[in-house]
């Protein structure tokens, strides 16, 4: 039997001649609504093969030995620049007091006069080396009574003004403005002092943390530690007999508070619920008072989150946490590529406010609530970290071979569909006729 004869036999679509069919308006109309049907399914299935979804996962978190990022911007329009303090510290022990390093300070005009930006410096407050550049190198400056601080430019004597409010801080004496201290009225500490004590300050920069749980806080005056005891000199913030408008409070505005680097706008906008109020939720914040003793504390729960692109790969992503140490805290994946992870963290918060003066709140409508006395006026950011770590995976949600698959029911299904609506039509209208001629 001929070859093409056998192929014959087993196929499977058996062809009509033309004289068999039976062509009508109503198959020719159902005929283009069907195509129309199938390239809008069509459309639709190609649209979700291309469509990007997020698998969220939740693992335990074994990082070890990690450092974290906090990037700051607040501004306090009623505290000036030369008063503020940024300390930070955690249970591992670790201390950064009067931190400088990467943080900086932006003298504002007073917020009657529009808080208009007047200079921007480093925030280093506390550096001497400055100050004891111009001096003699024989000079040994007195500490007035006070031991001199280990850190002293030259050891045994206080050279710069700082260093004697460091060593009047390490006896817990109240420093003041530096009356009768020589160093001070050479430096003009007292008249600076003076000349910004309307102004406002913001500050902005990042912090490098352990991954562990801890705390940072803006507070006024020189922070100084003795016997396990975290305090400030608050002689110069408290002003008596100055009028109420022009004392200084803890008044602030948190324009930014994020832990890790920004997600980039594309991640953002392609996933709507990361965005900065959701990730961020105090980016905006602003609280008021009019009293100089009172306290803003800030308690954030950290939950350490990994994005993984599209395109991650496992095994590069890998080798670049291993290699590059000199990446960006977290910007694996930003710095080279979609093969690398995003590493970055979300926090929620709860929020309190008091009076150091303490007492209730009687007038929110709740005498039972009551509020103990003492403390440091300032703004402090509580965090701890969870043991629980989020991923974000990207991928899509249909393969190549779902897809075609699917393009072959959308078909298959329309034209069945379809003939059956035609093959429908068709008898009704001969049945209609044959009544009709009966």
């Amino acid at each position: 039997m001929p070859a093409k004869s056998r192929f014959t036999r087993l196929d499977a679509f058996a062809k009509t001649v033309e004289d068999a069919r039976i062509r009508t308006n109503s198959g020719g109309i159902i005929t283009i609504a069907s195509l129309l049907v199938v390239l809008w399914l069509v459309w639709g299935e190609w649209a979700d093969y291309r469509r990007v979804v997020v698998h969220p996962e939740l693992i335990v978190d074994k990082s070890r030995g990690e450092r974290m990022e906090i990037h700051l911007n607040m501004t306090f329009p009623r505290l000036p620049c030369q008063l503020l303090t940024l300390d930070v510290m955690d249970v591992s022990g670790e201390q950064q007091v009067g931190v400088a390093h990467g943080v900086n300070k932006v003298r504002l005009t007073p917020a009657a006069q529009g808080g208009q930006v007047i200079e921007v410096q480093s925030l280093d407050l506390h550096s001497p080396a400055d100050a004891a550049a111009h001096l003699d190198p024989n000079y040994c400056g007195e500490c007035y009574g006070a031991p001199a601080p280990e850190n002293a430019i030259k050891p045994g004597c206080c050279s710069t003004c700082d260093e004697v409010r460091e060593a009047y801080a390490s006896k817990q004496w109240a420093f003041g403005i530096g009356e009768n201290v020589e160093q001070c009225t050479r430096e003009g500490y007292g008249e600076k002092l003076q000349a910004q004590r309307r102004e406002g300050c913001r500050i902005e920069g990042v912090l490098r943390v352990n991954k562990v749980v801890g705390n940072f806080h803006i507070a006024p005056g020189r922070s100084f530690t003795n016997m396990n005891m975290h305090a400030h000199d608050l002689e110069n913030y408290f002003l008596p007999g100055t009028a109420p408008e022009d004392m200084h409070t803890m008044t602030h505005q948190i324009h930014e508070l994020r832990f890790g680097p920004q997600l980039p706008a594309e991640l953002a906008d392609r996933w709507q619920w990361t965005d900065h109020h959701h990730t961020n939720p105090l980016d905006g914040t602003e609280q008021k008072t009019d009293e100089p003793a009172y306290n803003f504390m800030y308690f954030l729960k950290v939950v350490s989150t990994s994005y993984l692109p599209l395109g991650w790969d496992p095994t590069f992503s890998s080798a670049i946490h291993s290699a590059y140490d000199k990446a960006p805290l977290g910007s694996h994946g930003l710095a080279y590529g979609a093969q690398g992870s995003i590493e970055a963290h979300q926090y929620s918060v709860t929020s309190h406010k008091r009076s150091l003066a303490g007492g209730n709140d009687a007038a929110e409508g709740h005498k039972e609530r009551m509020h103990a006395a003492g403390g440091i006026p300032g703004v402090f950011f509580n965090y701890d970290i969870s043991p629980m770590k989020v991923i974000n995976r990207e991928t899509r949600p249909k393969t190549f071979t779902n897809f075609l698959t699917g393009i072959c029911a959308i078909i298959g299904g329309t034209l069945t569909v379809a003939a059956a609506i035609d093959r429908g039509l068709y008898e009704g209208s001969l049945r209609i006729k044959k009544l009709h001629s009966n």
